[in-house]
């Protein structure tokens, strides 16, 4: 399929045009096994297991509606002969079906709003139960996970030319707007006290920012609102100021001053899938363009400065497609975290503490072998969605 993005990205960097296609490619060939036709779902993840003869297998574990629904998202952007392999013969939309009828099992607010979400842009005849249940679970006056928001302001967005959401859109983009800290550009890992201890709080992490930062960018898109696609440019500003001389899209931040906290893990997910899909939606909705960060993030799939070895190329790759998978993320492998530990807890009080000596003794250069659906739903959904070209 050609879209405007992949069009652009040809254009630019004929070398990374082909490292998406070569992503897009692995999507789709790996997502089916991810499936389970028994649970009508997806597994949570995918696991490396290596054999005692070297060679490595995957090994799948637990089920996600969440995943299940992203996939959704993603997918329908594939012609419809291309979708039914991925959800055991059903469509995009069909299968988003069997998720809104497990709705009133669902508890969770992000599950619920993204499988609202998908009702919405596959045009699901069912969009308006999915928004029902959206709405028994997202309680006025209750704070609520940044993320979780931001997925009830871009269902609700999506939604907003089909059903009377404007009410209940209006108060998710209020509340969003209003989780900022003291005119910080970056959002916060909640909406309001009592979510989190007090000691953490000023922690925020990526996908804090790349959610809210694309729903608002969605909203101005679909009605006009230049205050929500200013916060959106000032927060995509923030963390492509702070983006790494390698391309990556560092993990915590403090959203109270918009500095780093720690930057790993460095998960895949953000470099070939999250930044693009927001920063493109960003770029489309009248905001600044940020293609050269989105291109330097993509770079990372491959260039992995983490993992180089002595000629320059990573010791292990990143891209798996005898396995159908990306690998995860690369990571210190410290015990316990204890460098995120340490920093967020001295960030408390000095935010552009750094504690150098931990980078020295806690070395990233771990790889997590596993990936989830999620991963190449949000792939699919950032490359092949926008305008078409």
């Amino acid at each position: 399929m050609t879209t405007t993005r992949l069009a652009a990205l040809a254009h630019e960097d004929r070398p990374l045009h082909a490292l998406a296609e070569r992503l897009l490619a692995l999507a789709e060939a790996g997502l089916p096994g991810m499936y389970l036709p028994g649970a009508e779902n997806f597994v949570f993840t995918r696991v490396g297991k290596a054999s005692p003869d070297g060679t490595r297998g995957l090994e799948q574990r637990g089920t996600s509606t969440r995943y299940a629904a992203i996939t959704a998202l993603g997918a329908r952007f594939l012609p419809e002969d291309r979708q039914r392999p991925l959800f055991g013969g059903r469509t995009a939309q069909e299968f988003t079906g069997v998720l809104v009828e497990r709705l009133p099992a669902v508890t969770n607010l992000g599950d619920a709003a993204l499988i609202a979400w998908a009702a919405a842009e596959t045009g699901h005849p069912k969009l308006a139960d999915a928004l029902a249940r959206v709405a028994e679970l997202d309680r006025p006056g209750q704070p609520q996970y940044t993320v979780e928001a931001a997925w009830v302001l871009s269902a609700l967005t999506a939604a907003r030319g089909t059903a009377d959401v404007e009410r209940r859109l209006a108060a998710a983009r209020d509340r969003l707007l209003a989780a900022r800290i003291d005119g910080s550009p970056l959002f916060p890992h909640a909406t309001g006290p009592g979510l989190l201890p007090g000691y953490r709080s000023h922690v925020a992490c990526f996908a804090d920012q790349t959610y809210p930062l694309q729903a608002l960018a969605r909203l101005h898109a679909s009605g006009g609102d230049p205050q929500a696609l200013a916060a959106a440019d000032a927060c995509a500003a923030r963390i492509c100021a702070l983006q790494g001389d390698g391309g990556q899209w560092w993990w915590h931040y403090d959203a109270r001053h918009g500095t780093l906290v720690e930057g790993y893990p460095v998960y895949s997910v953000h470099q070939h899938a999250m930044a693009p899909t927001a920063l493109f939606d960003l770029a489309e909705a009248g905001g600044t363009d940020f293609g050269a960060e989105i291109r330097r993030g993509l770079r990372w799939m491959t260039e992995v400065p983490e993992l180089a070895g002595p000629a320059g190329t990573p010791r292990e790759p990143m891209i798996r497609e005898e396995l159908g998978v990306t690998w995860r993320k690369v990571y210190r492998g410290d015990p316990r975290k204890a460098v995120r530990a340490a920093r967020g807890l001295t960030t408390r009080v000095a935010p552009h503490a750094r504690l150098a000596p931990l980078d020295r003794l806690f070395r990233p250069v771990a790889v997590d072998r596993e990936c989830r659906p999620y991963e190449f739903g949000w792939m699919l959904f950032a490359w092949l969605g926008g305008p078409q070209g």
